[in-house]
């Protein structure tokens, strides 16, 4: 069949397709779950399966009247790039509907990139606006939906489509920053009892505490879901850092310098928070206690916080051995650095020996030894690793490169000998670097 035969071809079945895909779209809004689950499942199969016959003005009108109302609540609007989203988030009836949705959409938009090519700026606007989501399933569906995409049709993509779905993504990942705002505003006002008893034994108290009781019971309903929330959160950006490195490996030959420093931002951006939700020490310690009263585990702030930062820095290690000159533009090696004093006084905050000032290192008698709760060891033990990695990572420099931060960091080094430890792992290591990288220079 010759290639103007075929466009007849596909064209010609267009009043046959049509009443078929509006019956199914019809049926996604049914109320019954089941029938609505089984009309989109149905209406992908079709698509796939004959979406070899459409044009690409067919693809258009497929879009137009059938995809696209199926991430809206707002039927009679389908152009409307915010209307297409919004129901991601709050209709909740449609949930598990979408999830499925836009797995489809993206396997859909995989096999026919080439005809479907210019549906791309709104098919990753509904897919990454599915990580706004509060709910951590229909969040994390957005961030393997985003990188399926990425993985289908990343080779195919120009620069300018790679920025726009990369935008995309940032713009949603630092939307979700907003829920631990939410969660601190929560429990603001909370106060959590002192009581060593669990909470399941609340009805052993008297009647004259029954009004106090209830109101105890509301504040542990509302930490419960705070704490929930919150460990949901954590999960989903570690998710989304794991995604990024990810990409930027199976994709860095197609990424340019603007893609990199998106990619680049956006860890730095996770990384930072981290830091934000681990220096709420109040809300930690009404965790903390409601938890123990819970009987439920505590959210792991400082895994998330340690592993935002072994992530950074494993992106930025990696950015500057496969790009080194791109590295210097991107002055990638500070960046390396701030990251490492950054580690190193989280780390002596946790050993409760902050760097001192001028004063107190003038007069070491200011300095007073308080042995470390054994919390505060825990925590410590919990970041040995990451302040080992750094202690590697400054071992390892070039003579000029050590001697140009010696400055900056001498002082940390010196409190890290200092302070106590939660075992001899981060002593040996300073031994190391005292001897083997310190010690030479001032002895030339």
């Amino acid at each position: 069949m010759s290639g103007g035969n075929a466009t007849v071809h596909k064209d010609g079945h267009v009043s046959l397709w049509v009443p078929l895909l509006a019956g199914l779209a019809k049926l996604t809004t049914d109320p019954r779950l089941t029938i609505k689950k089984g009309a989109v499942g149905v209406l992908f199969d079709i698509l796939k399966d004959h979406g070899h016959l459409f044009s690409q003005t067919f693809w258009t009108d497929i879009f137009e009247r059938v995809v696209y109302p199926l991430f809206s609540s707002e039927r009679s609007t389908p152009n409307d790039q915010n209307s297409i989203s919004n129901s991601a988030e709050y209709n909740l009836p449609d949930l598990e509907t979408q999830t499925l949705a836009v797995k489809c959409l993206v396997a859909l938009f995989v096999n026919f990139f080439d005809v479907i090519q210019p549906e791309l700026a709104r098919t990753a606007a509904i897919v990454t606006y599915f990580v706004r989501s509060p709910y951590k399933h229909c969040a994390t569906t957005g961030v393997s939906a985003f990188l399926r995409l990425t993985e289908g049709v990343g080779n195919k993509l120009s620069e300018e489509e790679w920025k726009e779905i990369l935008v995309c993504f940032k713009e949603s990942v630092t939307h979700t920053f907003v829920t631990f705002s939410k969660i601190v505003r929560m429990m603001q006002d909370i106060e959590i009892p002192d009581r060593t008893d669990s909470y399941s034994e609340a009805e052993q108290y008297s009647d004259h505490e029954i009004y106090s009781n209830d109101e105890e019971e509301a504040n542990m309903e509302t930490t419960s879901y705070a704490i929930v929330k919150l460990k949901n959160h954590m999960a989903l950006l570690l998710v989304v850092i794991q995604s990024i490195i990810k990409l930027y490996e199976e994709h860095r030959k197609y990424l340019y310098a603007e893609h990199i420093s998106i990619l680049l931002e956006m860890v730095s951006a996770i990384t930072t928070h981290s830091s934000e939700v681990s220096s709420r020490s109040s809300l930690q310690m009404k965790f903390h206690k409601a938890c123990s009263l819970l009987e439920v585990s505590e959210p792991a702030i400082v895994h998330f916080e340690n592993e935002s930062y072994q992530s950074y820095l494993k992106l930025l290690q990696a950015l500057q051995h496969d790009y080194p000159s791109l590295s210097e533009d991107m002055n990638i090696e500070s960046q390396i650095f701030q990251a490492c004093e950054k580690i190193l006084r989280i780390y002596l905050k946790c050993a409760e020996d902050e760097p001192s000032d001028e004063a107190s290192h003038r007069d070491p008698s200011l300095h007073c030894a308080v042995p470390l709760s054994a919390a505060r060891k825990e925590e410590l033990a919990a970041r040995t690793s990451l302040v080992l990695q750094v202690m590697k990572l400054l071992g390892n420099l070039e003579r000029d490169s050590f001697s140009r931060i010696l400055p900056y960091f001498f002082p940390l080094l010196v409190d890290l000998i200092r302070c106590e430890h939660s075992s001899g792992e981060v002593q040996h290591a300073l031994y190391n670097i005292f001897q083997s990288t310190i010690g030479p220079m001032i002895h030339v």
